[in-house]
């Protein structure tokens, strides 16, 4: 049901945040550091190991899809209303926290896409 794609949302969601402010104030920054990510890395982790385990019917897993769909949408809502100034006047550890995991994203691009072409050739 899509109800419990919800509270699987609703759950990484708030940890996500959770580990985003600890990630802040241990980091010295009076910002949240990546709290959706995190949410959308254990989406994904929730999702993956709920297939593996058989736990997933039919319209949980649909609910899961319909709402991992609508969640970078979401996501780009919300950052949109983040307080960037804050984040940038808070220090050079927030810029680097914003800096340091585009250059990694950057860096990994042709290592996904060999893997992507070697996959598809097999």
């Amino acid at each position: 049901m899509i109800i419990y794609g919800v509270g699987i949302l609703a759950f990484c969601y708030v940890v996500g945040q959770i580990f985003g402010e600890f990630i802040g104030k241990f980091i010295g920054v009076d910002a949240n550091v990546g709290g959706v990510g995190f949410a959308m890395i254990l989406l994904i982790l929730i999702n993956d190991w709920l297939k593996k385990k058989n736990y997933l019917d039919t319209s949980t897993e649909k609910g899961i899809l319909f709402w991992s769909q609508m969640y970078i949408p979401i996501v780009v809502a919300m950052s949109a209303t983040q307080n960037v100034k804050v984040a940038v006047s808070s220090g050079f550890m927030a810029i680097l926290a914003g800096i340091v995991p585009v250059l990694i994203c950057i860096a990994v691009i042709p290592f996904l896409a060999k893997i992507s072409k070697s996959s598809q050739i097999d």
